[in-house]
């Protein structure tokens, strides 16, 4: 990414004006107001986050969240975050899993980093959408859905489990692809170096794969639960062989190929749920973030944001993202590292964290409108990216040009934020302060 340094903002500026103007204060779930007001009857809102590790910003999308299923009719909440294990929590709090409690079901999170979802936090969230759905008629549950690519081997597993309960006479599908990934040892980057060293692949056995358990199934609205879980996994398997495949060669198209598949699965999950639907998007703010208004268009990367904005305008579509100057967050050093809470910097000179903390450090709620180019607003600005993996003394690689008010519709700043609470390193009991859903 390349350097933007802009002159910080005063108060009394017009950067600083223009931030008055368009923000409030907010300090509780009641704060939160104006942006339910902007939501309006918009049937899209993608909630961003500026790290995977920050406390902050899950009890803040919480909260959101909360809001939206109860005020106005929200059905889901989609999360970066694999379709098989998402799928386990989607039944917990459905009532399906009566032995488990919340906490159980999301320390089966096995997957490096386990902490994004196995945490309290979501814990806490888990809880109250089941506590929440007890009682009521199937039609009014709020379900918790996984959109990400990376579950190659888990939905393999889960689709030869439902073939041989419900379709054993097609298996052979699922086992010729089985037995074309064997070789890799579960090991989907060994498949991947593999597939650059030979010109073989797994591609049209999945493809074979992904057919059969289409022509098998219903699809969409007129799959029942399982029939939909089924189609999920086989589209992650076709999305997963496509996704290893490409990474080897570096680039956008692995990116693109991953964004695309996690807004192709929120599409089926809309169909799925008809057509009066209303979803709540969990993820980073580079997927969420339109990347039209970044400098990821000009590497010929698009992203979940701007492909919704694009497919679903005319049903409603907000945008929200997260950012924060200084604090902790819970990250590994590389990739498969022991996770840590890590120390975040004070945000650099330029950039858009920087310039809201001059606004008296004050944690603030931003709406936007279209800026005309003469705007203070409208000029880019680096805003922070913290990913999984992070070493705060490489702080000058983790920010992205952005044009703030295109790339949201709003924007959440949160002057300290404090590192996520990881089931596998905090204690066996949930931190009381994590269940303050309408403080």
């Amino acid at each position: 990414m390349q350097r933007v340094l802009a002159n910080e903002p005063t108060i009394e500026g017009d950067l600083g004006q223009q931030i008055l103007t368009l923000s409030t204060p907010l300090a509780n779930a009641a704060d939160l107001d104006p942006l339910l007001d902007r939501i309006g009857d918009a049937r899209f809102v993608l909630l961003g986050e500026a790290s995977h590790g920050t406390h902050d910003y899950y009890l803040w999308r919480a909260r959101i969240s909360q809001r939206l299923v109860e005020e106005k009719g929200f059905r889901f909440i989609a999360v970066e975050g694999d379709w098989p294990d998402c799928y386990r929590v989607n039944r917990y709090v459905h009532g399906e899993l009566p032995d488990q409690t919340a906490e159980q079901v999301l320390r089966a999170f096995a997957r490096w980093p386990t902490w994004m979802w196995a945490n309290w936090e979501i814990v806490a969230l888990t809880e109250w959408m089941r506590q929440r759905n007890e009682g009521r008629p199937a039609d009014e549950h709020v379900g918790f859905y996984g959109l990400d690519v990376y579950s190659l081997w888990e939905s393999l597993y889960a689709l030869i489990g439902y073939l041989k309960q419900y379709q054993p006479d097609a298996l052979q599908a699922a086992y010729d692809a089985f037995r074309c990934f064997a070789p890799y040892g579960e090991d989907p980057q060994s498949y991947a170096y593999a597939t650059r060293l030979v010109p073989a692949s797994c591609e049209r056995e999945t493809i074979d794969l992904l057919r059969t358990v289409r022509e098998r199934a219903a699809k969409d609205a007129e799959t029942t639960p399982q029939d939909l879980d089924a189609l999920m996994n086989a589209e992650a398997v076709k999305g997963a062989e496509t996704y290893y495949r490409t990474m080897i060669s570096g680039g956008a198209t692995s990116w693109n190929v991953r964004d695309r598949h996690m807004s192709d699965t929120l599409n089926r999950l809309m169909r799925f749920y008809g057509p009066d639907a209303k979803a709540i998007v969990w993820e980073h703010n580079t997927h969420i973030g339109d990347a039209r208004y970044t400098d990821m268009a000009a590497a010929g990367m698009f992203n979940v944001g701007e492909l919704v904005r694009e497919e679903h305008a005319s049903a409603g579509v907000v945008l929200a993202g997260f950012g924060s100057y200084e604090g902790t967050v819970i990250a590994g050093r590389q990739w498969d590292a022991p996770m840590e809470v890590m120390n975040v910097p004070p945000a650099r000179t330029g950039s858009w964290e920087n310039a809201l903390h001059t606004m008296n450090a004050e944690d603030r709620l931003l709406l936007f409108h279209r800026p005309v180019a003469s705007d203070a607003l409208a000029v880019p600005r680096g805003q922070r990216a913290i990913g999984v993996v992070y070493d705060p003394a490489r702080e000058w690689g983790n920010y992205v040009p952005t044009v703030l008010p295109l790339r949201y519709d709003a924007f959440m700043y949160l002057d300290r934020t404090e590192a996520l609470h990881p089931l596998h390193i905090t204690p066996e009991a949930a931190p009381p302060e994590l269940y303050p859903w309408n403080m």
